[in-house]
This record gives C-alpha cells, structure tokens and sequence, in this order.
C-alpha cells in the first residue's frame, strides 16, 4: 500500500561515521517512510557490503515520494565533495553535512517532511567550514526562526529529562538558573508533554543545583532563591511542576513513577542518568521548535565505521519516536 502522508526525512550526518549503516540497519529492521540525503551509489555499496537487499528510489523532491511503497527509501541525491572513508572525516564534505542539514531542517519546518531526524555529526570538523553552534540544537533553533527556543529532552522508556542548560563550562551554569528560564523551559516541556506526547495532565520534576537541593539553603542559595519561587509562580499558573529534588535520589527505579519527565540543572546532571539506565535506546529530542526533531543520543563512532559492528537502536528509537510525535501533533491539530 502506497503512503500519502509525508515522510520522516533523516540526515546522513558525518558521512564517515556509523549514520549510513545505522540507517540501513534500522531499514532493515523495518523502520519505513523516509527519505534520506545521501548519494544513492554510496549507499547502494554499503547495503551490498552488508548483504542487505535494499529498495530504493532517488527523488528530486519530498512529494515524489508519496506513491513510493512504504519499504522503500527515498534518496535525495547528494554529492560528496570526497569520497567518504569510514573513521577519516574530511574537512571537504564539512559544508555538505551542513547543507544537508538546513535542507532537511527547513523540509521540515514547512511541512514537506513529517519530522526530521539528524544523524550524529563530528562537529570539530564543522567548525572549519563555519559552523558556529555548539551543536545541533542550537543550530536548529537558528533555522526555525526568532519564535524558536530549542530545549533538548533526553527520551527513553525509562526516563525522560530535559537539561535546563546545555553546551557550557560547568562553571557558567549557576549564572545562567534563572526564574525567566526556568518557566520558560518549563512551559515549552509541558506544552510538548500534552501536545506530541498526548499526556492530558504532564507531571514536571526539578532537580536542584546543588547536593541534596541546597539542604535548606546550607549548601547553597540557588533552589530557595531562584528554583523554589520560579515553581511556585508556575503552579499557580496550574502547571503541575514538583521540586526541586536532590538529583541523587530522584532516578531509581522507585521514584521514575511519580513524574513524567525532569528538567535537570546542567548538561551531565541530565544525561548520565538516562545513559546508565537505556544507553543504547535514548534518543534526543528537540523540543521549542515549529517541527519535530530526533536523534540517536550517541555520536559518530569513527571507531566502529566501516566494521558494520554498530548498534542500531537509537536511531530506530528515534525513528519510532518522531514518527509518534508527528501523530500526536497531527491529532491536536484536527
């Protein structure tokens, strides 16, 4: 049966990393409808590098897809400015990996994709050819637009968290806690919560900055100062928003029924748990955007390309997952 719905569209990322297996992988796993920005011949040789019998098509455009059969990969072909060699990123195809990217990005954003998943980028070779975002959140957000206020959450089926500041020096961080971004972040993850997750009643926990959340101000004035009133204000607003908690005992296995996801303080408070507990299954996800996007919570494994060794199971989460957002979100539409 034919699809008339719009694609996820997924991003090759660093060509000379797992993104290409890892996609085929999933394929043959069974994920279907997407479509890929790649070049199909170097595709097509590592599919019969691994014995896997792909179905393809090459596309100039998203809506040639539509009458494709579900099973079989749409390709918008690319051009490798040097031919990728598995585990030896080329500044030459940095600008490539970016393009790709923003035509992924934009697809989706207006509509001609359903979602947009990104395939992990090896970005000390991107800033060579001006890249100038500590990642692809960031960047993303530079895409979509003034209305745009990227939040990264950290999914899996154990445990999903949102850090409340990303890609800086530790030492930044309490600087950066504010009530302003504590609510702002807060009502971006509730919103996303009800919206592409169909939860009707989000449960929001917070950690604390400090060990055991300041103890009563006695390890530090950042949760009676800042966390505490900024919680308060949105409880009055209705939002159902607990915390903040002492992070060393909000993840077992206990406690992960009584919300629905956390907003932690700093980058390694909120991925170091959901690592440890599905490493292999998170995906990262970015919400404050006007499209939906996911990514396999791993990197480019330059060690393992071209072995064809390489764990599948983020993207394929990351796929399963776009897929049902972009459900969801269609749902609250009609």
């Amino acid at each position: 049966m034919m699809t008339q719905t719009p694609r996820l569209i997924v991003t090759p990322g660093e060509p000379a990393g797992i993104g290409g297996e890892i996609l085929l992988k999933a394929i043959e796993a069974g994920a279907t409808g997407l479509i890929t920005l790649d070049d199909p011949e170097r595709l097509a040789s590592m599919a019969a590098a691994m014995g896997i019998n792909l179905k393809s098509a090459v596309i100039e455009a998203p809506q040639d897809a539509l009458n494709l059969a579900p099973d079989c990969l749409a390709i918008m072909p690319l051009s490798w400015p040097e031919a990728p060699q598995p585990g030896q990123p080329s500044d030459a195809n940095a600008g490539t990996v970016i393009d790709a990217i923003t035509r992924a990005a934009c697809l989706a954003r207006d509509g001609d994709a359903a979602a947009l998943v990104t395939n992990p980028i090896q970005k000390a070779t991107l800033y060579a050819a001006g890249f100038d975002c500590p990642g692809h959140t960031e960047y993303l957000g530079q895409l979509d637009g003034d209305n745009a206020h990227p939040v990264m959450l950290l999914y899996s089926e154990m445990l999903s968290i949102v850090p409340l500041t990303i890609h800086v020096p530790l030492a930044q961080v309490p600087g950066l806690i504010t009530g302003e971004r504590i609510e702002t972040t807060a009502s971006i993850v509730d919103d996303a919560l009800r919206r592409d997750f169909s939860l009707d009643y989000p449960r929001i926990a917070v950690t604390g900055l400090n060990p055991h959340a300041g103890e009563d101000g006695t390890l530090g004035r950042e949760e009676e100062e800042i966390i505490r009133p900024a919680l308060q204000r949105l409880q009055q607003m209705g939002m159902h928003i607990t915390g903040p908690y002492s992070a060393d005992t909000l993840f077992h296995e206990d406690r992960r029924g009584d919300y629905d996801a956390v907003i932690a303080m700093y980058h390694d408070q909120a991925l170091i748990p959901v690592k440890t507990l599905d490493f292999h299954g998170g995906v990262n996800t970015t919400l404050g955007l006007s499209f939906i996007r996911t990514s396999p919570d791993h990197g480019t494994a330059l060690d393992q390309a071209g072995a064809f060794t390489a764990n599948p199971a983020s993207l394929i989460a990351s796929i399963e997952l776009a897929a049902r957002m972009a459900a969801n979100r269609q749902r609250s539409r009609d």
